[in-house]
């Protein structure tokens, strides 16, 4: 990775102000220009003593990673690429808690009604098409003194760029789906805000309150036909909402099936 900076002076200004709402991030957010991916920067970071609350912001990623080793599209000025460091043990609602962080801000930042799909897809419908437009990746170790880290890696499309061939129709960017520019220090800022607030409530036991927000800025985690595989068997059946541990609660006939990880896909009419 490139060399670590503090932020621009407009923006360390805006973290100033903004410090109160900031909770562990404020003073702790560490810019890079180009990184291999902002989850493995800040890992090598936290190797080294960073503290709980350490961010890492990088203007462009090159092995930038979603679930299940996808590369995260990560290309120079289309996007926000963000991770945070937790040292903490992780509540199982972690990355649906982050979820709901990043759509109220893009919501309040942006003015882009995005939705939640399970667990971890911020979604924006245009016309009878999704597009995907953040993603979140939560990666647990365990360090050499046995405390437990997380990195929370945060991708956000800002602007829309040349997408590669697998991702057209189906990734969208703030600016392409609400026709305005978005002021990216502002929506940083405003998804750190987020975080740390849902975070607080998951220390405080809030966690029910949690998901209840999650479940209303996600409409297809109840009565969606969704698509999951075992192996290499495929299932079909219709999403009954998440439990008390957010895990999605899937119907096939009579039978209710509990899911906590795998790959779902949701199932449009066209």
């Amino acid at each position: 990775m490139t060399a670590a900076s503090v932020p621009s002076a407009a923006l360390e200004t805006r973290i100033s102000a903004a410090a109160a709402r900031l909770g562990p991030f404020a003073g702790r957010i560490r810019h890079l220009s180009a990184v291999g991916s902002t989850n493995d920067a800040l890992a090598e970071l936290a190797d080294r003593g960073a503290p709980h609350g350490t961010v890492v912001v990088a203007d462009v990623q090159s092995a930038g990673r979603g679930r299940h080793g996808r590369h995260w599209f990560s290309p120079p000025g289309t996007g926000l690429y963000l991770s945070i460091l937790l040292r903490a043990a992780p509540p199982p609602v972690l990355t649906l808690a982050v979820g709901v962080a990043v759509a109220e801000a893009l919501r309040t930042t942006a003015g882009l009604q995005v939705m939640l799909e399970w667990p971890n897809d911020v979604v924006a419908v245009a016309g009878r098409r999704a597009r995907k437009v953040a993603g979140i990746l939560t990666e647990v170790a365990t360090e050499r003194d046995g405390a437990t880290r997380i990195v929370v890696g945060i991708g956000i499309n800002l602007r829309d760029a040349a997408w590669p061939p697998e991702l057209a129709g189906r990734a969208g960017s703030v600016e392409g789906l609400t026709g305005r520019p978005v002021d990216d220090g502002a929506l940083l800022l405003e998804v750190l805000a987020a975080v740390a607030g849902r975070c607080a409530e998951l220390e405080a036991g809030a966690q029910a309150a949690v998901l209840s927000r999650w479940t209303a800025l996600a409409p297809a985690s109840r009565g969606a036909s969704v698509e999951w595989s075992v192996g290499s068997v495929r299932y079909r059946g219709i999403s009954a909402g998440i439990d008390g541990d957010g895990a999605l609660m899937v119907r096939i006939g009579s039978r209710l099936e509990r899911l906590t990880g795998g790959e779902v896909r949701h199932i449009r009419q066209a």
